[in-house]
This record gives C-alpha cells, structure tokens and sequence, in this order.
C-alpha cells in the first residue's frame, strides 16, 4: 500500500518538475501575456473570467517584485501538483490505491491537463483543483462508495463549488451535471432532503457574489460576452466530430476513448451504481454542450473548454486501468509521458537557443512561431520619449507588447483601440486617455489606412518609430507606429 503511494508521489514530483522547467524556461503565450498585461490591480472581477486566475498572478508578482514568466506561472504549477494529489485521494477513496494510481499518471500524460493547465497563466489551472476538492467534499459528504453519510462536509463541497465559480464560468457545467445526477438518484434525492446541501449551496453563491456585482457595475459585460458565444446561426452538420477529434488530441485519444466509453456506460448503468452514475453526470454537459454548440455558433470553439467534463472521469479511467495489461499500460504510459517530457524540453531549447539559423530563415517576419513563444522583451528601449500610453488595435497585440514592457521595466498604461478591447477597457479604459500622447501601434492594415482612422482624433498625428521584435538575433517583427499628441476623442 505504501509502495503504491510512493509510486504516486514519484509521478506527481516528476510531472512538477517538467512543468517548472517549461514555466521557467519559455515566454508567455497570447493569452498568457494579456492576462499579465491586462491585470494591472486586483479588482472584484474581470471581463473574460472570474478573478482567481487574475489574483494569483499579480499576487505572485507582487510577492517575488517580477513579472518574469516562472514568477507568474509558479501559482498554477503548484496547483496542478495539488490538483493530482487530489485526483489522487478521490480516485483512491472509491476504486483503491491502485485506481488512484493510475488515475494520476493518466492526469500527468495528459497534455492539456499536465503542461497547458499545469504550467501556463489560465484559469483551467485553479479550476482542476477546486472542482477535485468539490467532488472529494462531495463524495464524502454522500458517504460514498459505502460509508455514511458525514454532512457537514457539504459545508467543504459548497465552500469548493465558489471557489471553482471564481476560477471559470464553465465551472457551473459541471456543477449543474452534479446536482442533475443527485436529483435523478434516489438516496441522492434523500441527501437533498437535509438542510446541509442548501447550506452550502447558499455559501457558493455567496463566495460567487463580488462577480455578480463587478458584473453589475459593468452592465453585465463578462456574462455578455460569455453568452454570446453560443449566439449566431451558421449550420455546420460535422462539427460535434471536429471538437470531440480535437478534444482528443488534448486528451490524447488513447485516453479520450475509453473515458468516453466509461461515460456512456455509467449513464448506462443509472443511479444503482451511484459512483459511476454520479461521475458520468458531472463530466456529460461540457463533454456534450460545446461540441453541439459548433452545430450552429459562429463562434470558434475551442478545444479545451469541454476539459472540466474529462478531469471527472479520471477516477473512472483509474479503476479502468487496473483491469488491463499491467505491461502494456506501462508501456503506453511510459511512451506517452516521454513524448510530452520531449516536447516540453524542445519548446525550452528552441526558446531558450532560438530556431536553426536555416529554419529561422525559412520564416517571413512576423509568421514566425517563435512569435508567440518569446516575449517581446526590448520594446522599452525602443519607445519614443513623452509617451503617456500605448495603444493597440487588437487585445493580442496589446497583451504580447504590453506584457514585453513590464519584462522591460517600463509602468506604461496599455489599451486597445478597438471593437474587441476585452480587459484592457476597463484596466485603461480610451477615456482616461483624453488630452494624452498615445503612441498607436500600426499593425494590423497599412499605414495609411491607420493613419485615416486614428489622425483626426488628435490634435497632432506623425509616423513613429518602427519597433522591432528579435530572438537570438534573428528577426521576427517590425512593429509600425505613429505618435499621437492631445487625444480629443475617443477613437
């Protein structure tokens, strides 16, 4: 029994220090570096997700005085750790040690869930481990496999469910699966009965509250645009296959099947077998929602957000395992992790070497991968003097620049002028910037149609300097700029 735990802990600690190394060892991504660029101040919430995400990192950089990419990064890399060993204890106290086992190297070959969640700044990283705290809470409070039930831990499963609320929105998908399986089970229905489930409840919703009224001060502009991803009409017949094919690249498909299978056949199964109806109920909504929603949305779906669904069916993948091929699940496991290790040390050492003189070569300035796996490090110095603030037209530009500045050094306010300024309209909102000097950063389009758009809402407009990104001395962008002096309208 101990080896088994031993063996967990050795998965566990090997996993942590892959994810450490690729934190420390390469530049923030898009979305990374607008969240850090973006999260100038703790606020009660923010516009594209609830405030934990944002908190964490800025809690970090306040604590280390750095914004560099492990500074940053090192919050989630300590939570996925927490969010195996927690997957760990749910997996162990329904199916046994070994289940929990393999249930955690399963988690920990995973690439969206071992390298994209546990090492980069996004909210999937807080959400795993409060949603596992949430299902530890829950399991103990229905007393299951088969012990009684201990109610007060409802207290623990509602305090867990707002702290995932406060991670991602998405959380409610799984909460929701939750109590639909709780409600279609009869002793679950008997639990329900008690005061302790609506205690908790009641105190979710209370930890929920500060996005409820930043959202309100805000004319509800995050669950807005949350919303309106589901919104527009555009028939699309394949693309539930698309999205369950791309969530199984994530998951990696040899994973994705047989939770899939152990999904269908614990609905299958109904309420008499209560674990695998319970799991199958929290994992089926986001399995089910985001691929149907590609029937009609025009929005993009992105593969990742149905992975809340997933981590519920780790546990049921654990005890699956334990009734194959001891030797060919090693095999598998050991293959599939020595894969994700190298990928992970090939993104470092491209980073941190820069590509092969001939490939770098190979790419056209700006169409280089490396472009999103820098930072843009060197603008500072290369910025004008009796700059006020920087404007871009897009909030990915705004995040890679921004977040190059604060590596730089340089306290310089970021915006977005444009139709889709996400949290840079409110970190900086374009009014606060009225009568400033705004350096307006030229891309995307050509200068003059940039020019046309932006010269008449100042009182002075001319060509600014061209700032260039480089890695390694190889160069990946010329950034075109112009300076703008006495903003007199908003753009």
């Amino acid at each position: 029994m101990q080896g088994r735990m031993n063996a967990t802990l050795l998965v566990v600690l090997t996993a942590l220090c892959f994810r450490l190394v690729l934190a420390g060892g390469s530049g923030l991504g898009i979305d990374e570096s607008y969240m850090a660029a973006a999260s100038r101040h703790f606020a009660l919430s923010y516009f594209d997700h609830p405030l934990a995400s944002w908190w964490l990192e800025l809690a970090s950089r306040s604590l280390f005085g750095s914004a560099a990419p492990i500074v940053v990064r090192l919050p989630f890399v300590a939570l996925s750790g927490l969010s195996s060993w927690l997957l760990y204890l749910v997996t162990k106290r329904l199916f046994g040690q070994k289940a929990g086992f393999w249930a955690v190297v399963g988690f920990s070959i995973a690439p969206v869930f071992s390298l994209a969640f546990g090492s980069w700044v996004l909210p999937d990283g807080p959400l795993n481990a409060a949603l596992l705290a949430f299902l530890y809470a829950l399991i103990r409070a229905l007393g299951l496999p088969d012990a009684r039930p201990a109610p007060r831990w409802w207290l623990a499963a509602g305090l867990f469910a707002g702290l995932a609320m406060l991670s991602k929105y998405n959380a409610a998908l799984v909460l929701v699966g939750a109590a639909l399986g709780l409600l279609l089970d009869p002793a679950g229905r008997r639990e329900l009965r008690q005061p302790w489930p609506w205690v908790g409840v009641a105190l979710a919703l209370a930890l929920f509250l500060p996005v409820i009224i930043w959202n309100a001060q805000h004319h509800w502009a995050s669950f807005g645009y949350q919303g309106g991803r589901a919104t527009g009409l555009r028939l699309r017949p394949l693309m539930p296959l698309t999205v369950w094919g791309g969530e199984a690249l994530y998951v990696l498909p040899w994973l994705w099947a047989p939770m899939v299978w152990l999904l269908v056949r614990g609905l299958a199964a109904g309420p008499a077998k209560r674990v695998s109806w319970l799991l199958a109920w929290a994992a089926i909504i986001p399995v089910l929602l985001f691929a149907f929603v590609g029937l009609w949305s025009r929005t993009h779906i992105l593969f990742h957000w149905a992975a809340p669904g997933y981590l519920m069916l780790f546990p049921l993948l654990g005890d699956w395992a334990t009734r194959r091929s001891p030797r060919l699940l090693r095999m598998v496991a050991g293959l599939s992790g020595a894969l994700l290790g190298l990928a992970a040390l090939t993104i470092v050492a491209l980073v941190q070497f820069g590509l092969p003189p001939a490939l770098a070569l190979s790419f056209k300035p700006g169409k280089s991968p490396m472009l999103q796996a820098v930072d843009w490090t060197g603008l500072g110095r290369q910025l004008p003097p009796g700059i006020d603030a920087v404007a871009a037209q897009r909030w990915f530009d705004a995040g890679k620049i921004g977040y190059g500045l604060l590596r730089d050094g340089v306290d310089l306010p970021v915006t977005v002028f444009g139709d889709k300024p996400h949290q840079f309209a409110f970190t900086t909102p374009p009014r606060s910037l009225l009568g400033k000097t705004i350096l307006i950063i030229g891309m995307p389009g050509g200068g003059t149609e940039t020019w046309n758009h932006f010269a008449p809402d100042f009182a002075s407009f001319k060509p600014g300097p061209v700032l260039t990104v480089t890695d390694h001395g190889s160069f990946l962008l010329a950034i075109p700029t112009f300076i703008g002096v006495d903003l007199k309208r908003l753009p």
